[in-house]
C-alpha cells in the first residue's frame, strides 16, 4: 500500500519558502505521493446568497501544474498526483500539455487525477458547457492519451477536432495514469471501463466496507470491458480531525483491508498552521513506523 498526504492549499499560505519547506519534509519523511485539490475561481458569496458549496472566494488555492512545476525542482523521488483537475471546465489538449510538461520534469512522477467537478460558477467563468461534462470527460481522456502516446494525432470527435498535430516533448510515461475521482454510479461505470484507479472520498465506518458496493460496479464495468478489475487502484482518504496519529494508522489499515492500494492522510480542514501541518504528517509517519 502506498501511503501520500494532501497539500493543505487553504491553509498553506503564499509563502514560496513555506511551500518548499513542506513539500521538502513530505517527502524527506517517505511518503509516497503527494496529492493536490484544484479549483480555479472561488465564489463570491455575497452575490450568491443562498450557495451551500465548500470552498469560497476566501479560500485560497494554488494551480495544480504551475505547482507541480516549482515541486518537480525541489524533489526527486515523490509523485505528484491531482486529487482532482476538474477536466471538462480545462481545454483537453492544454491539459495534455501542462501534464506531460510535469511528467518530463519530474522524470515521470504524475499521476494524473481528473473529475466533473459540481460548481457551475467556474464553468461558466471558463466558457464550458457544465450539463455536459460527464460525458464530455470520456473523450478527453481518450484524446489526451493519443496525445501522450502518437507525435502526430489525427482526432474528430463529438466535441474535439486535432488536424494532424502533436505535443512535444512528449512525456516519460505513455500515457500518464489516469484515476478519476466521484462517487456516482455513471462515475463508477466510467471508471470500469477506462480509468487507471479511483480517488475515493468516502468516509471511514468504524465495522463497515463503505467501498464494498461501490468497488462491486467498478468491477463489473471493468470486466465487461474485458479489463482484469485488479489492474483498477483504489485511494482512500484519513482526516486528522478524527483522532490521534495512532487511529489515523488503525483507519489506515482497514482502508488496506477494504482494497484501497493508496492512501493519503488529509490535514486541510484542522485549522492547522503551515508549521503543524510538517507536524501533523510528521507524527503519522512515526505512528506507522
Amino acid at each position: 500500500m502506498r501511503i501520500g498526504v494532501i497539500f493543505p492549499q487553504t491553509e498553506i499560505g503564499s509563502d514560496p519558502g513555506i511551500i518548499r519547506e513542506y513539500t521538502e519534509a513530505v517527502e524527506s519523511l517517505g511518503y509516497d505521493h503527494l496529492l493536490v485539490f484544484d479549483h480555479v475561481l472561488g465564489v463570491d458569496t455575497e452575490n450568491y446568497p443562498a450557495w451551500s458549496g465548500v470552498y469560497r472566494l476566501e479560500d485560497q488555492f494554488h494551480e495544480p501544474f504551475v505547482l507541480f512545476g516549482y515541486m518537480a525542482a525541489i524533489t526527486n523521488r515523490i509523485e505528484l498526483t491531482t486529487g482532482i483537475v476538474i477536466l471538462p471546465q480545462r481545454q483537453t489538449a492544454l491539459v495534455a500539455k501542462q501534464a506531460a510538461e510535469v511528467d518530463v520534469l519530474t522524470n515521470g512522477r504524475l499521476r494524473l487525477g481528473i473529475g466533473i467537478g459540481w460548481n457551475h460558477v467556474e464553468y461558466e467563468a471558463l466558457g464550458e458547457n457544465f450539463h455536459n461534462r460527464g460525458v464530455r470527460s470520456e473523450e478527453q481522456i481518450v484524446l489526451m492519451r493519443k496525445l501522450w502516446t502518437e507525435e502526430s494525432v489525427n482526432f474528430s470527435g463529438k466535441w474535439h477536432t486535432i488536424p494532424h498535430a502533436g505535443l512535444n516533448p512528449m512525456p516519460v510515461q505513455q500515457p500518464i495514469p489516469i484515476w478519476l475521482g466521484g462517487g456516482n454510479e455513471l462515475v463508477l461505470k466510467r471508471i470500469g471501463r477506462i480509468g487507471d484507479g479511483w480517488i475515493s472520498n468516502v468516509r471511514y465506518t468504524d465495522g463497515v466496507n463503505p467501498l464494498e458496493p461501490m468497488l462491486e460496479i467498478i468491477h463489473s464495468s471493468a470486466e465487461e470491458a474485458g479489463r482484469n478489475p485488479k489492474e483498477i487502484g483504489i485511494e482512500s482518504w484519513i482526516s486528522a480531525r478524527d483522532g490521534s496519529p495512532y487511529d489515523w494508522v488503525e483507519a489506515a489499515t482497514r482502508w488496506k483491508e477494504f482494497g484501497s492500494t493508496h492512501i493519503s492522510l488529509n490535514t486541510m480542514g484542522a485549522r492547522f498552521t503551515p508549521e503543524q501541518h510538517i507536524d501533523a504528517v510528521r507524527r503519522f509517519k512515526e505512528a506507522l513506523n
